[in-house]
């Protein structure tokens, strides 16, 4: 019994090459789902042995599901192009399938980025734990364009692995800007619209209590000078939500006076 993993990825040549290494001994196939990308990522996954199969972008959660529908195995694990195996997590996953299929159904791991300036020291207290390994049988990612958490299924045990996922999700801010901006236009387009007075209440209050939740209940102050900037532009993105749902609301009523 083995597993398949399939990457997600665009634009990713600066960092496929390591993700795909840190996977492709242990996985009976790689899978690098690729939505458009022009800077060489397809070659380098296909010279590194990964099958790449190209799917116009629908959204993370679409483009997941996707992902697992084109595996051979169903057990799967998922990675970003941005996301590479720790050394501990590796062991625990090869210890996992040693001896066939695992004991559970699925599986929860710590997402953990790494600043793109400083050392190169994970930021344990900012991690994202997420079910990642899984039987596709059992779970699936949900059909939401902005959405690519696994629900567990209420009473479904899991398992919790100690080794980590570094997550390099970060290039620059410039790069991170324009990847909030298109995050926060599909999210306001695709959500059910919330009310004005509400929208209006998080405009008032929501930057303040979204960087206190970023820099100190996300851990983000752990990262200095520059932990403090990725919280102030963690509110910042809360804020594009909240007015571009504002805008959704005002062409909705037909308040848009754009010629």
């Amino acid at each position: 019994m083995g597993f398949s993993c399939f990457i997600i990825a665009k634009n990713e040549a600066l960092r496929i090459g390591k993700v795909i290494a840190s996977v492709r001994d242990l996985a009976d196939e790689v899978l690098v789902i690729d939505s458009g990308s022009t800077d060489g990522t397809q070659q380098i996954a296909q010279e590194l042995g990964a099958r790449v199969i190209f799917n116009e972008w629908p959204g993370y959660g679409p483009q997941k599901r996707f992902g697992e529908d084109q595996c051979r195995n169903d057990w799967v694990l998922n990675l970003d192009g941005d996301e590479i195996l720790s050394d501990e997590l590796r062991e625990e996953i090869r210890t996992l399938f040693a001896n066939g299929q695992p004991p559970l159904s699925l599986y929860r791991i710590s997402i953990v980025p790494v600043p793109p300036f400083g050392s190169d020291r994970p930021w344990y207290l900012n991690a994202n734990k997420r079910i990642r390994l899984y039987n596709r049988q059992v779970v699936r990612f949900p059909d939401h364009p902005t959405w690519d958490a696994i629900a567990v299924p209420k009473g479904m045990p899991f398992g919790i692995l100690k080794g980590i996922v570094r997550h390099y999700s970060i290039l620059n801010f410039e790069q991170q800007v324009d990847k909030m901006n298109a995050y926060t236009t599909a999210l306001a387009e695709s959500v059910p619209p919330k009310s004005m007075v509400n929208l209006t209440i998080r405009l008032i209050v929501g930057f303040p209590l979204d960087f206190f939740r970023a820099y100190i209940l996300r851990g983000n102050f752990v990262g200095g000078r520059y932990g403090y900037a990725l919280a102030m532009l963690y509110a910042f993105t809360r804020l594009m939500r909240t007015v571009k749902m504002m805008e959704r609301r005002w062409r909705e009523q037909g308040q848009s006076v754009t010629p």
